[in-house]
C-alpha cells in the first residue's frame, strides 16, 4: 500500500504570518486567485471543508477541471506531499487564521476578531505559525 500524505489538522490554529503587513482580515482583490478562491469558500461555507477538500476545490476551480477527472485530481494529491495551508496567502499576507476543529473542519479567522484571540489563549488549540512571506 503506498503512503497516502495529507495536509489536514485537528484541533489547530494556523495563527497568521509573523511578517503580514495587515492588522486585520483583508479580502483578496483579484478574482480567480487561489487567495480569492480559498476565501469565497471558507467565507461561504466555515468548517464545511477540511484543508485537503479545500485545496482540491481550490485546484480543480483553478484548472477548470470535470468532476469525472475528479478522482485522477485526488489521487494525485495524496501521492505526493503538498503545501498545507500554512502556506495559503491568506494566513502570510491578508490577515487570516485557519481554525481547524476537532473533524480537522477548516474556518477562517480574522486576526484583529475576539475569536482569533480566544483561539491563542485556548490551551486545547495546538498552534502553529503560517509561513513567513519572506526569508
Amino acid at each position: 500500500m503506498t503512503k497516502r500524505y495529507t495536509t489536514n489538522y485537528t484541533d489547530t490554529l494556523i495563527r497568521v504570518a509573523e511578517d503580514c503587513k495587515v492588522a486585520q482580515g483583508t479580502v483578496p482583490a483579484k478574482a480567480g486567485t487561489i487567495a480569492a478562491l480559498q476565501y469565497e469558500m471558507l467565507r461561504d461555507a466555515p468548517y464545511a471543508f477540511t484543508s485537503d477538500a479545500l485545496l482540491i476545490a481550490v485546484e480543480a476551480r483553478r484548472k477548470d477541471i470535470p468532476n469525472e477527472d475528479l478522482d485522477a485530481l485526488v489521487d494525485a494529491f495524496h501521492s505526493r506531499g503538498q503545501a498545507c495551508l500554512r502556506a495559503s496567502p491568506l494566513a502570510k499576507t491578508y490577515g487570516w487564521g485557519f481554525h481547524h476543529d476537532a473533524e480537522g473542519k477548516v474556518a477562517l479567522v480574522d486576526m484583529a476578531s475576539p475569536r482569533y484571540a480566544a483561539l491563542i489563549e485556548d490551551e486545547q488549540t495546538a498552534k502553529t505559525q503560517a509561513m513567513r512571506s519572506r526569508r
